[in-house]
Parts: C-alpha cells; sequence; structure tokens
C-alpha cells in the first residue's frame, strides 16, 4: 500500500478529484455536447429551409460550338455552287430548245460573264471564299458554253477531235483567267508567299491540259507509238509544271499528272519494245523509252527532295536499261535475252563516276544494282541444279557413270531452258562487284558476294557446256580446292570455308554415280581437308570435314569389297581412333572438341551398322570403351573415363544377352565389383567423403535387381545366396561403421526375410479367427502407447549411431 498512499496524497494537492468522481464529470460533459450539436443541425436546417427561393440555381454552362464560322461559309458557298451548277445544267440540256439561237448565246453568254466577272469586285472587299465559288461556276458554264457550241455551230465535226480542241481552248482560257486575276493583287503582294487569291482555275486547267494530245491522237486513228508518244510529251509538260511552279495546288497536280502519264506511257512504251518483231520495231520503241528516261533523269537533277531524287533517278536508270536492252534483245539469240540487259545495267554505272548530282548517281547506281540482282535470280537456278542436283544419286548408288555433267545433275529435275550464257552473267556481276565497290565500309561484303557468285559460277559451268562426267569431277574438286584456298586468317574466312563444304558434299553425292568415283573423291576429299586443317584459322572445320570424309570413305570401302555392314563397322572404328590420337596432339581448345565430336559420331554410325548382330555390337562397344579409356588417361578428360565404364558395361550386357544368360547378377556383377573397388579407392584419397558416395552405387546395382528377382523366383538357392550377401554387407557396414553398407544390407536382408517367412505368415493368419489380427494390432498400439517415450529415446539412440557412421 505504500503507492496508493501516494498517489492519493499527489490528488489532493493537485485538486484532482477521484477516478470515479471524474469519469461522472465527463460523461455529463459528453451529454451536454451531443444535446448542443443537435441543436446546431436543427436550426441549420431550417435557415436552408427559408434561403432556398433566394440562392438561384447556377447558370447553365456555355454550349461548345460545333462548326467553326469559316466552315458554315464554305458549306454553304460550296452549296451554293453546285446547286447553280446544276441549274445551269438543267437549263442547258433541258430548256435549251426553247430559246432562240440568239436567246441562247445571250442567255448563255451573260451568266457565263457575269460569273466570271463576280470574283473581282468580291476579291477587293476581301471576300475570297465566295469569290473561289462564283469562280468554279463560271469554269462549269464555259464547259456548257463549249458544249453548246458544238451542238449549234460543230454538230458534224467529229467528236473526239472537237474535245481535243475544246479542252486545250479551255485550259489555255482558264489558266488566263487565273493569271489575271492575280495580275493586280499580284503586284501588290510582291513580297509575300506565292499565292493565287483564287485556287481553282489553274489547277483546273492544268487537269484538263491532260487530254489533249490523247484526244487528238484518238481522234488522228494514231497507232499506240503514237498515243505512247501523247502520253510521254503530257508526262513531260506536267514534270516542266511540277518544276517550275510556285504554287502548291498546282504542283500537286503537275506531280500526279506527271507519274500518272509518264508511268502509262513507260509502261506502253516497254511493252511495245518486248513485242517488237525486229531490231525496227524495238528502236522505236526504245526511242520512247529513252523519252520517258530523259524525263525521269531532268526531274530528278531538278527535284527539291533528296530521296525524290533518288527515286526518279532509279526509274530513270531502269527506264533507260529496258531502251538499249530492248533493242539487244531484238538483235540477239533467246539465249542472250539477260545478258544483253545485263550488259545495259552495267553500262550505266559509267554515269557514277560523272559529275551528276550525288542523288542523280546513287539513283543509278540503283538502278544498275537492280538490273544486276535480276540477272542473277535468272542465273541462279543452273547453279543450284548442279549444286543440289546430285543428291538424288543417292538413291542410286553406284548404277554407272552418265555421260555427261548435265545427265550427272539433271536426273530427276530438267535443265532450266536458256540457261547457257548463265555462267557468264553470274561472272560479270563477280567481275563488277570487284571493281566498282571501292568503299571501305561494303568492299568486304562485295568480295564476299563477288567470290560466291565465282563458286557458283565454276559450279554451273560444267553441266552448261556438258563435259563429260570425269571432267565434271575434276572441275568441280578444282573449285572446292580454290575456293578453301581463299580463305584467310583477316577478311574473307566464314564464306569460303562454307563454300567449300557446301561444295565438297556435292560432289561426293555427284560422285556415287560410279564405284571408282566414289573411292577417289572421298580419298580426294579426306586429304584435302587434312592438308587445310595446318592452318590455325581452318584447323577446326577442316580436321572435322576431313574425318567425316574419312568415315565416308571407310562405308565405301566396305561396300567395295562386299562386306556386311557389321564387319564394315570395324573400318568405321578407324575414325574414332585417328581422332583420339589426333585430339591427344592439338592444343587449341576448339579444335579438339571438333575433332572429338566428329570421332564420337563416327563412333554412333559403327555401333548403328552392328546392331542387328549382337555379338559384333558387343566388340564394337568394347573396343569404343577401350578408345574412351584412353582419351580419359589424359588429365583434361578425366570425365570420359564414365563413359568408358558405361561401354564396358554395354559390351558386356550385349555379349550377355547374345549367349542368352538370363540371370540378373550376371548383368549386375561385372558393374558392381569395379564400382565398389573405384570406392575403396576414392575412400583412400578422400577420407572424409560419404559411404554412400563410395559404396552406395555398387552395393544398390546388385543387391536390389537381385532381390526383385528372388522375390519371383520359387527356388531356395537365390533367395539364400542374397540373405547371405546382405548379412555379409551388414556385417561389414557394422565392424566399419559405414552407413551405407550397413542400410542397404539390413533393407535388402529384412525384405528377403520376410519374402522367405511369407507363405508361412499367410498359413498362420488364415489359421487365425476373423477377430485375431485385430485384437494384435490394438494389442501392439497399446504396447507402443505405452512406451512411447522410451522408443522415441531408443530411434534417437539410433539415429546418432547412424549419424555417426561415414
Amino acid at each position: 500500500m505504500p503507492g496508493d498512499v501516494t498517489g492519493t496524497t499527489l490528488r489532493s494537492m493537485m485538486n484532482i478529484p477521484p477516478p470515479a468522481e471524474e469519469l461522472r464529470l465527463l460523461d455529463a460533459e459528453l451529454r451536454q455536447l451531443d444535446a448542443r450539436r443537435a441543436q446546431l443541425l436543427e436550426r441549420r436546417a431550417w435557415l436552408l429551409r427559408v434561403l432556398q427561393p433566394v440562392w438561384a440555381p447556377p447558370p447553365p454552362a456555355a454550349r461548345r460550338s460545333e462548326t467553326t464560322a469559316p466552315g458554315v461559309q464554305n458549306v454553304l458557298l460550296a452549296l451554293g455552287g453546285v446547286l447553280l451548277t446544276v441549274a445551269a445544267i438543267a437549263f442547258t440540256v433541258v430548256s435549251w430548245g426553247h430559246l432562240g439561237i440568239a436567246g441562247r448565246a445571250l442567255v448563255l453568254g451573260a451568266v457565263t460573264l457575269a460569273a466570271l466577272g463576280a470574283p473581282v469586285p468580291l476579291l477587293r472587299r476581301g471576300l475570297r471564299s465566295t469569290a473561289e465559288a462564283l469562280a468554279g461556276l463560271g469554269l462549269v458554264l464555259t464547259v456548257l458554253d463549249v458544249y453548246a457550241l458544238h451542238q449549234v455551230a460543230f454538230a458534224e465535226t467529229d467528236g473526239s477531235g472537237y474535245a481535243a480542241a475544246a479542252s486545250a481552248t479551255l485550259a489555255v482560257v482558264w489558266a488566263g483567267y487565273g493569271l489575271a486575276l492575280d495580275g493586280p493583287r499580284g503586284q501588290r503582294e510582291a513580297g509575300a508567299a506565292a499565292r493565287l487569291p483564287l485556287g481553282l482555275p489553274l489547277p483546273a486547267a492544268l487537269v484538263t491540259a491532260q487530254f489533249p494530245l490523247l484526244l487528238w491522237a484518238g481522234a488522228a486513228g494514231a497507232g499506240d507509238r503514237t498515243m505512247t508518244a501523247a502520253l510521254l510529251v503530257t508526262a513531260a509538260f506536267d514534270t516542266a509544271v511540277a518544276l517550275r511552279t510556285p504554287l502548291r495546288s498546282v504542283r500537286i497536280v503537275a506531280v500526279v499528272g506527271a507519274y500518272g502519264m509518264g508511268g502509262w506511257g513507260t509502261l506502253a512504251a516497254g511493252w511495245l519494245s518486248w513485242t517488237a518483231s525486229g531490231p525496227s520495231a524495238a528502236a522505236r520503241a526504245a526511242a520512247l523509252l529513252l523519252f520517258a528516261g530523259a524525263i525521269a533523269l531532268v526531274a530528278a537533277w531538278r527535284a527539291p527532295h533528296p530521296n525524290a531524287a533518288t527515286g526518279t533517278a532509279l526509274a530513270g536508270g531502269l527506264i533507260t536499261v529496258a531502251a538499249f536492252g530492248g533493242v539487244l534483245r531484238s538483235a540477239l539469240p533467246d539465249d542472250s535475252t539477260v545478258l544483253g540487259y545485263l550488259v545495259c545495267g552495267i553500262a550505266l554505272l559509267a554515269l557514277v563516276r560523272t559529275r551528276l548530282r550525288e542523288q542523280v548517281r546513287r539513283g543509278l547506281a540503283g538502278a544498275s544494282g537492280c538490273v544486276q540482282a535480276v540477272a542473277v535470280v535468272w542465273a541462279l537456278p543452273a547453279a543450284a541444279l548442279a549444286l543440289l542436283g546430285p543428291v538424288s544419286r543417292a538413291g542410286r548408288i553406284w548404277s554407272g557413270a552418265p555421260a555427261t555433267a548435265r545427265d550427272a545433275v539433271a536426273m530427276d529435275v530438267p535443265w532450266p531452258p536458256h540457261a547457257t550464257l548463265a555462267p557468264v552473267v553470274l561472272a560479270l556481276v563477280a567481275g563488277v562487284l570487284v571493281v566498282a565497290v571501292r568503299d571501305a565500309a561494303w568492299r568486304p561484303q562485295a568480295l564476299t558476294c563477288a567470290l560466291t557468285l565465282a563458286w557458283a559460277t565454276a559450279l554451273a559451268l560444267p553441266a552448261v557446256l556438258q563435259l563429260s562426267y570425269a571432267a565434271g569431277l575434276v572441275a568441280q574438286g578444282a573449285t572446292t580446292v580454290a575456293v578453301l584456298a581463299c580463305a584467310r586468317p583477316s577478311g574473307l574466312r566464314a564464306a569460303p570455308v562454307l563454300l567449300a563444304l557446301l561444295g565438297s558434299v556435292s560432289l561426293a553425292f555427284l560422285s556415287l554415280a560410279s564405284e571408282g568415283a566414289t573411292l577417289g573423291v572421298l580419298t580426294a576429299l579426306t586429304v584435302l581437308f587434312a592438308a587445310a586443317a595446318r592452318p590455325p584459322h581452318l584447323r577446326a572445320v577442316a580436321a572435322s570435314a576431313s574425318l567425316v570424309a574419312a568415315t565416308a570413305l571407310a562405308c565405301a570401302v566396305g561396300a567395295s569389297l562386299g562386306w556386311e555392314p557389321r564387319y564394315t563397322a570395324l573400318l568405321v572404328l578407324v575414325v574414332p581412333a585417328a581422332a583420339a590420337l589426333a585430339a591427344a596432339r592439338l592444343s587449341d581448345p576448339v579444335t579438339t572438341v571438333a575433332v572429338e565430336a566428329t570421332g564420337a559420331a563416327a563412333g554412333l554410325l559403327a555401333v548403328a551398322l552392328t546392331v542387328a548382330h549382337p555379338p559384333m555390337l558387343a566388340l564394337v562397344l568394347a573396343l569404343l570403351g577401350v578408345l574412351a579409356a584412353a582419351t580419359a588417361v589424359r588429365a583434361d578428360r578425366r570425365p570420359v573415363g564414365y563413359a568408358a565404364a558405361a561401354l564396358f558395361v554395354l559390351a558386356t550386357w550385349v555379349r550377355l544377352a547374345s549367349w542368352g544368360v538370363g540371370s540378373p547378377e550376371a548383368y549386375t556383377l561385372p558393374v558392381t565389383v569395379p564400382a565398389l573397388l573405384v570406392g575403396v579407392l576414392r575412400r583412400r584419397r578422400d577420407t572424409p567423403a560419404s559411404s554412400w558416395t563410395a559404396y552406395g552405387a555398387g552395393l544398390s546395382l546388385t543387391l536390389v535387381p537381385s532381390l526383385l528377382a528372388a522375390w519371383g523366383d520359387p527356388h531356395w538357392l537365390r533367395p539364400l545366396l542374397l540373405g547371405g550377401a546382405a548379412l555379409a554387407v551388414t556385417l561389414v557396414g557394422a565392424r566399419h561403421r559405414l552407413q551405407a553398407p550397413l542400410v542397404v544390407g539390413s533393407v535388402v536382408l529384412a525384405l528377403d526375410a520376410l519374402h522367405e517367412l511369407a507363405p508361412y505368415i499367410v498359413q498362420v493368419v488364415d489359421a487365425l479367427p476373423r477377430w485375431v489380427p485385430p485384437a494384435l494390432a490394438g494389442l501392439v498400439l497399446l504396447a507402443l502407447g505405452a512406451t512411447y517415450e522410451q522408443r522415441i529415446r531408443d530411434a534417437r539412440r539410433v539415429r546418432e549411431v547412424l549419424g555417426r557412421m561415414r
């Protein structure tokens, strides 16, 4: 109670009431606050009711206009112009016959002059949109005037001729009208940007100017060439306007007309060139194409945008090539058509060295490149057939040497027509790449492409020339050697090696037509790639290729000697042996891995050749195991020892299976004994190593299969021997305090004993009443529950004992 006394004393000194009194005071104050809050809320509600009529609702938000005043104005003016135009057309077509000649002329003339003159005062007052609408109406009325004039005065004239003259007249009148309106205003705004008061007359005049020449040519009954010339002249006029006019609207119409008329005329001229029946017709078509090309090149020279200049120059270059190539095509045989165009495309590169605009030179170079690319695509089928055609020989090995190289490659696929000059085309493009491309950034890629094209040329040449089969083999072999010699440590490296590999594979398939050719070619390839493996930059690929060729040679030798595949496998094993010896002498890791991988692949082939004959398969597996063991002797290839052990085990198993041995111990003991010996050595070198690491695999590999066999064995000998072995393993584990032998041996011994006692347990269970097993189970559970703590202590002791074992 000293604490209570001290608290009471402090309250009395500070005038603080006791806790019960203080709680009562707080509750009273809270009740007062609640009452006051209710009064204030009631007063607020009354004030809201009184002030409700005084408070006006907030004004609605101003609606946003959905259109602008200029937009409404333009719509109204356009609609008015359209309605007036429709009315004028209806009057001219429908009500024309109700008036005399004078009345007709007076009405149309007065309305047309009024519509064309009204924009002048409107422009002075600044009403440009209204003036634009009336000017459009005036232009339409001039068309109606021309139509009316034809109906009245020129009804007997040809419609096309009159339309040509009328369109030309309208174009001139509309252009003069638009320029006349710009006269005073243009003088007043000399320093302003180029812009006409009315934007419609001049573009409309340019659109109308597209038709006079075409209509005139049609009226005159002109032929295809004259019609094409009319298109190109119109395109030239549009190009001139587009390059010189400062007005954007006029320039857009001119550009559209130039591309449209120019493209149409160019296609027509190209068709005339392609279908020309002789040099004379081809020359006339070439003149039209050259005119089109000149238009494009002039446009490229003057085009303000660099990309447009390059693209237009490219088109001009292609058109020029088509012009001269068409003349050559008409004078040369059909096989030389592509070559003629290619020569013209290469000649185009002469302009690249001139002082033309840079964008123009780039476009011309692009045009030449396009022509060369198309020529290469045309020539590629012959080279592709020369490369891939020999693959079909795989299904007809040693069926007889064909007469020519073309017969050797074109067995199932016909030879491409008109492919006589395909090698010439490929060689020309390769030469152009070497000579023309001088830029340091693109030089390596150009040389790579040139080498590829030269290789394709040499590949297709024997079939094109129809050389003999032997000459074709020699030529393709020489090509492979030459390409492989082009591989240098810097610069060209990957491409020559790849081409050499492709050529060697094609050559190997090509040699399958004859037994002697196959043996000779495979021997030559083996020696070639072995010699090429001396340079460090080629060593990995060349060594692997040499081993592959040697493997194929071993198979070919076996087939030539008439051996069965299982005996041929012994020849194939020479390749893994050679690979193992070579890998031991190599210092380059990449080459070592490549050689060993190739040797392993050859070993798998030897295994595949002996699958149908188990005794020979066992021998091959054993020999491969010897090679793997020899490889594992090297310090950096210790893990290969596992592969050697696996190969030896597989060889033993295959041999046992071939003898008809069905006992599992015969398969497991040859593995268990070496595994346990290795475990003993491991424990001597590495004392902390676990017994599971050293002996677990070896013991399990023998005891577990034997246990499974014993459970299905009705005799007593196997379970007895298994139990004795398990007991011995258990005692050894207990003697040396090793966990793995103790656990594995005791578990196997217990399961083996259970298997032996199972029939007697079943007999006892059958002899007992039904209630005895549940009763016994209950008693066991009660006993376990009664001694639960003691059992836990015993289990802990066993765990500790096992834990102290290694």
